[in-house]
Parts: C-alpha cells; sequence; structure tokens
C-alpha cells in the first residue's frame, strides 16, 4: 500500500526533506543520553541482576521514542508537500483530408522497381499514412474503370490493410486516370477540412474510360482540391510478366509510356506539383516530399492538475503519537 502510495509522487518543496538529517541526530542524543543515565541505587554487584530476566514493560521501553521518530518523519514529509500530477494533452486544429489515387493497371506489375511498381507502391503509401496521424486518408484504385477502395477515415489499421489487399487484375484492364480522378475528387466533395488533396499514382496513358482526364481535372479545381501526380516507371524499356497462350507467365520488355505533359497539367492547374519516380527511392522522395508539403495545422494545449496527497501522512503522524502517548500513560507509567 506505502509503495503504490508513492509510486507517482512528488514533492513541491523537496528543500524540506533536508529535516531528515534530524532523525539520525535525533537517535544518537537518546542512546548517548541513555548511556550517561546514572542508577539512583548503588550496589557493589550487578552479577545478581543480570540473571534476572527482562519483564515485556522493559522490552517496549525504546518503543515511545521510535513511534515519535516515526511520527517526525511523517511530518516532515508532508511539510514538502507531496503531490500527484495528472497531465491531459487537448488537440486541436485542422487536418488535411488526402485521397491516394492508385493505379492498378497490368503495367503496375513491371519489375523495374523492387519487386513490382505497385508492390512498391502500397508499401511507400502504408509508410506514408503512418506518418499522418491527424489526417482522414482515403483509398481509390483504378485501371480501366475506379472503385472506392476505402472512404476517407482516420481508422489507420483498417486503413493500411486496404493498402496492403490491393492487386492488380481487381478491375478491368486499362488507364483510366480521368475517372480515377473524378471518383477520388467525389471523395472529397463533401469534405469540411481546410485543405483537400488527391495523390494519383499512374504508370501509363489515359485510355479509357467514361470521365475525360481534362474534365476531371476542372471537377477538381472547382472543389478546391490539390492534386499531387506522380509517373511511376524507369526510362526505356521495362519488364512485365505477361501470360503466354499456352499459361505460362514469361517476362516481356515493354516500353514505359507516361503522359508527363497530362500529368504535369492537372497537378500545376490545381495548385499540386508532378514528380517522377524512377525506382523505390526516388518514389519514397517523393511522398517525403508531399508530406512537408501538406502540413496539419494543429495545436496540442497541455493542462496540468496538482492534487496535494500530505494528508494521509500528517494521519499516520497523528495516530503514532496518540499511540507513543497512549503507552506512556498506561502500560509504560512511571510511579514516584
Amino acid at each position: 500500500m506505502i509503495t503504490r502510495y508513492f509510486d507517482s509522487i512528488f514533492f513541491a518543496w523537496p528543500f524540506v526533506l533536508w529535516f531528515l538529517v534530524l532523525i539520525p541526530v535525533l537517535a544518537y542524543w537518546y542512546w548517548k543520553k541513555r548511556q550517561g543515565r546514572k542508577a539512583a541505587l548503588l550496589v557493589s554487584d550487578t552479577a545478581l541482576y543480570r540473571q534476572v530476566p527482562r519483564t515485556w514493560k522493559s522490552r517496549l521501553v525504546h518503543v515511545p521514542f521510535i513511534l515519535r521518530l516515526f511520527a517526525l518523519t511523517l511530518l516532515i514529509m508532508a511539510l514538502a508537500r507531496p503531490q500527484t500530477r495528472f497531465d491531459e494533452e487537448q488537440v486541436s486544429g485542422e487536418g488535411v483530408d488526402i485521397v491516394l489515387c492508385i493505379d492498378v493497371s497490368g503495367s503496375m506489375l513491371a519489375q523495374d522497381f523492387t519487386p513490382n511498381r505497385l508492390e512498391a507502391a502500397k508499401e511507400v503509401a502504408a509508410n506514408f499514412v503512418d506518418t499522418r496521424k491527424t489526417d482522414r486518408i482515403g483509398v481509390v484504385i483504378f485501371s480501366g474503370e475506379s472503385f472506392t477502395l476505402c472512404p476517407i477515415t482516420t481508422d489507420k489499421a483498417v486503413l493500411k490493410s486496404q493498402i496492403f489487399n490491393i492487386q492488380s487484375g481487381l478491375l478491368e484492364d486499362g488507364t483510366a486516370i480521368g475517372s480515377g480522378l473524378a471518383t477520388s475528387a467525389d471523395r472529397l466533395r463533401t469534405s469540411k477540412a481546410a485543405s483537400k488533396v488527391v495523390i494519383l499514382l499512374t504508370d501509363g496513358e489515359n485510355n479509357g474510360g467514361q470521365i475525360p482526364p481534362v474534365t476531371a481535372k476542372e471537377i477538381a479545381k472547382k472543389l478546391g482540391i490539390r492534386v499531387y501526380t506522380i509517373g511511376v516507371g524507369s526510362e526505356g524499356y521495362a519488364p512485365i510478366p505477361v501470360q503466354s497462350e499456352s499459361g505460362a507467365v514469361i517476362m516481356q520488355r515493354e516500353k514505359v509510356n507516361i503522359d508527363e505533359k497530362l500529368l504535369t497539367e492537372i497537378a500545376r492547374e490545381t495548385g499540386g506539383k508532378y514528380f517522377r519516380a524512377k525506382d523505390n527511392e526516388g518514389l519514397e522522395r517523393i511522398y517525403t516530399e508531399i508530406d512537408q508539403l501538406e502540413k496539419s495545422r494543429f495545436e496540442v494545449s497541455a493542462l496540468r492538475r496538482y492534487t496535494e496527497r500530505y494528508l494521509p501522512l500528517v494521519l499516520m503522524a497523528i495516530a503514532l503519537l496518540a499511540i507513543e502517548w497512549l503507552m506512556r500513560f498506561t502500560i509504560l507509567k512511571k510511579f514516584p
């Protein structure tokens, strides 16, 4: 119980604890005083008295002084103002609502990234989610069509689980950049956040979908959404796994075609920025830069409350003094 009491205790006036040095001084004084006492009756030989058994009263003769020392110790500790502290943080401010718009077309399986473009994009996106502590984030995937994989949420565990479950082939193949951007913009349409962002990642040119990229760009502009575009792919040719007529998977080298002009236009006109990622490290640097560009604005106010804990010490000291007083005037009472 006493150990639990002192677990979270600290003293507001710790300098008062220096008075505890009085305890050993008083103990030494008491011992010297007892040693210097003279007997009321002098005898020539005390050998006979050494054989007399000690009574229980003689064994308790030092207890009142010990109780008084303990009481003094407790009172000194009480004067040092033992306290407990309760810290509470209140977070307020403006977060950012973000949609990760990820291309899942067949070309995202190209192995110019490790192990391929899609897996690299998933890993970096999950790490990005971890850095955005106060933001709401959602995920949209697209290839020949688009789909909301996860609405914007603050549940980072669910969000990362959905990201790691992304696979190529979930949707009709193709590259519908306009549909992906339009779906992402629709996810942010009702957002009340001060800043709304889409991070659109693709490795190809728009070749499908019902909404042209230019139309999707205008929708994003009207809704006040900044679009950061990322073109994924090395220069020249990249190895892509394809299925042969016999059903076997073979590696085929295909030219990397990214519509950088379109991606740059979308980013520039919506207030975002275009990036080109040619390897895993480059992709990580891009997400780090976007993280720096889109900082959440929030304030953390600390509330600290103190509770005085001297009362139990005072009560224990009073109890010890009361026991000492009772012993002196009852079982240890001296008669003239």
